[in-house]
């Protein structure tokens, strides 16, 4: 009966969320309290139910219940434990729980951590995530129930994925489902904002923390996405430009311009528009890639279903969900306002430019991404695009952003100085440039393409450096004084020029061979000798492999390195997979991936030497931390004593405003 009771809890699920998309946001607009006060206690109900639902698929997964269609097609009894609770959302249905539960999570968190805010507007936030949460609640009861039963029940599973039984897509789903699902909140905060007609820079601090805490868990996703393929698919790339992996970088790159809008939008009263817009893309980018990935419309090691139905449920949901706050904008328009004026050169032009920027790379990888989807689909032939169009498009677009990126905090707010700026940052201009210049030199090998990306990335931890020197210089302990958020920043920047480094120094100095190696015999690689030991069959918990044994050490002499690259077959599915031996060091990685056994005993071997490769999971790491400091800035944690409104027999309140709050700048911070 567990089967039935996660359905049931689903079916639940499904009338709280109806009740919170609607009682709250009606009584918001009617100042009933008893209708708003609704809105807490059944987002915590949706969380527990939901979050009960997918306890009983996971236990159904780890019972190997196969008269479950879902754990048949995505488990197997000889499937170890840790994959079986992994397996449950390593499917199309179970994926779309996760992210519901996510959904659910988030909503039950702003529930919980708003308790500063007005209630009408913690009525309309929380109204709208359970809009969202019909969406995609619906969507699984119709289209993608995860508990259809199968009679009679399997004997066996077909077992999950090999490419999903990995320790890296335990995590990587959660924290990228984290990402998609947290830019729900920033949407919610920016139709509630609509909704109400108040645009106020307190508005903006309360949606800031959360969708800093959105943008960071996707960095963390995203990262450990591009980890899993690197050491897993076995040809030692780390982003390939998959419609998938740009359906959650679109989302972030709308999301990076959004937390930059945020700040202008709290700090100077500007850029309105211009957030609530980047508040609705973000989200309607992540709907998007839900769309890419669940339509059925390509075929990806990522992509879950290929039923058409869900697609189209999923399309029209979007056209519903980006058309409907599209049109309510529309129609706040006039009271969004275009205050906080500023001069053609300060840190609010700066981050427009930026802005500008980031929209239009976004735009450029849509292009890229659905541009061959849609040919497809009217049939109008097929076409590949692959990285040299992103390459040739993304770089010129990115490179300004970096640029601008070290002169915004250098410059003052409202009115900068061009001679000021220029004195600040004309020792960076110049480390930046011989750094370019000098280090390709020195590494023997001089590249254009190294240059500029060294330039780029010393440009960043220069203008680092002098603007905590800038404040070091403002008084005894001011850099001290310093708020969190400052330092998330300067962590998060700072994490951006070590990516860059990492980008840089493996596209341009990594070596690759690919052999064929018979036992006794080498390859030299990146200045390291790689020599075949051997191989011998090992069985795993559901695999047998040949487990290859090599001899790695640097040619100059030096600590040596064993290393055990493996070719595994999977019992149930047949599958081969291969599983790379990867040494790590600060500065390079040594790569060891076989390939066929020939027929004299001979392999054929990938090897490569990749300079630098971890920076580029390291600076996103950087990336995250610095906005998970960010979010635990002492103002988004001072507790203010709660509004309340009046009794029904007050006046009405001014159209658009919470009734019972005092507009303005003195309203309460979010937690």
């Amino acid at each position: 009966m567990i089967p039935e009771l996660g359905l049931f809890a689903l079916v639940v699920a499904l009338f709280i969320a109806s009740a919170l998309a609607t009682l709250p946001i009606i009584g918001a607009a009617r100042s009933n309290l008893a209708w708003m006060q609704l809105a807490r206690p059944a987002a915590l109900a949706q969380f527990v139910f939901v979050l009960l639902a997918f306890g009983c698929l996971m236990a159904s997964f780890v019972n190997n219940d196969f008269s479950v269609v879902n754990v048949a097609t995505n488990s197997n009894s000889q499937l170890p434990l840790p994959y079986r609770m992994a397996a449950s959302w390593g499917s199309h249905e179970g994926s779309m729980l996760l992210w519901v539960l996510m959904l659910s999570g988030w909503t039950c968190a702003v529930s919980l951590l708003s308790r500063s805010l007005p209630l009408a507007m913690v009525a309309r936030v929380l109204g709208v995530m359970g809009f969202i949460s019909v969406g995609f609640l619906l969507f699984i009861l119709l289209t993608s129930n995860p508990f259809d039963r199968l009679l009679p029940p399997a004997m066996d599973g077909r077992d999950l994925n090999p490419l999903l039984q990995d320790p890296g897509m335990v995590i990587h789903p959660p924290m990228l489902y984290m990402g998609y699902v947290g830019f729900a909140v920033a949407f919610a905060f920016a139709v509630a904002a609509l909704l109400s007609g108040r645009f106020d820079a307190t508005w903006a601090r309360w949606s800031r923390p959360w969708t800093t805490a959105a943008w960071a868990f996707l960095t963390l996703g995203i990262a450990l996405g591009s980890w899993w393929a690197y050491y897993e698919l076995g040809w030692g790339g780390w982003w390939f430009w998959d419609p998938v992996e740009n359906a959650s970088f679109m989302p972030w790159l709308i999301g990076t311009a959004l937390i930059h809008s945020l700040a202008v939008a709290e700090k100077r009263g500007a850029f309105k528009a211009w957030t609530v817009l980047l508040a609705i893309g973000a989200f309607s980018f992540s709907l998007l890639g839900t769309f890419i990935v669940r339509s059925g419309v390509l075929t990806s090691v990522h992509a879950f279903a290929t039923d058409p139905a869900r697609g189209t449920f999923i399309l029209l949901f979007l056209l519903i969900v980006v058309g409907g706050s599209l049109a309510l904008f529309g129609w706040r328009a006039a009271q969004v306002g275009f205050a906080g004026r500023f001069d053609r050169v300060s840190r609010e032009s700066l981050l427009l430019g930026n802005n500008v920027l980031l929209v239009a790379a976004a735009g450029a990888v849509m292009l890229g991404t659905l541009y061959p989807l849609a040919l497809d689909a009217l049939g109008l032939g097929k076409i590949s695009v692959g990285p040299p169009y992103f390459d040739a498009v993304f770089v010129p677009l990115m490179a300004p952003v970096v640029l601008l990126m070290g002169i915004g905090p250098l410059a003052r707010w409202k009115q900068a100085s061009v001679a000021d700026l220029a004195q600040r940052l004309k020792w960076p201009a110049l480390i930046s440039v011989v750094a370019a210049l000098a280090l390709p030199l020195a590494a023997g090998r001089f590249s254009w393409m190294v240059a500029l990306g060294l330039l780029l990335a010393a440009w960043v931890f220069t203008t680092v450096a002098v603007l905590l020197l800038q404040r070091a210089r403002a008084g005894a302990g001011q850099l001290a004084r310093q708020p969190r958020s400052f330092w998330g920043m300067v962590v998060a920047h700072a994490g951006v020029g070590v990516f860059i480094v990492g980008v840089t120094m493996v596209g341009g100095y990594q070596s690759e061979h690919d052999v064929k190696m018979a036992i006794g015999s080498s390859t030299v690689v990146g200045g390291y000798r790689f020599t075949f030991k051997g191989a011998q069959q090992i069985q795993g918990a559901n695999y047998v492999a040949m487990r290859g044994d090599f001899l790695a050490q640097h040619v100059d002499g030096g600590r040596s390195y064993t290393m055990h690259p493996e070719k595994r077959v999977y019992q149930v599915q047949g599958m081969p997979m291969t599983e790379a031996a990867i040494q790590t060091g600060l500065t390079r990685d040594l790569y060891v991936s076989l390939g066929e056994e020939l027929p004299d005993g001979a392999w054929t071997v990938r090897v490569y030497h990749k300079p630098f490769v971890d920076w580029i999971w390291g600076g996103a790491f950087i990336m995250a931390l610095g906005g998970l400091l960010a979010i635990s800035d002492r103002r988004y944690r001072v507790a203010v004593k709660a509004v309340e409104l009046p009794p029904r027999s007050a006046p009405p309140p001014i159209a658009g405003a919470t009734p019972g709050a005092t507009p303005g700048p003195q309203q309460p911070a979010a937690t």
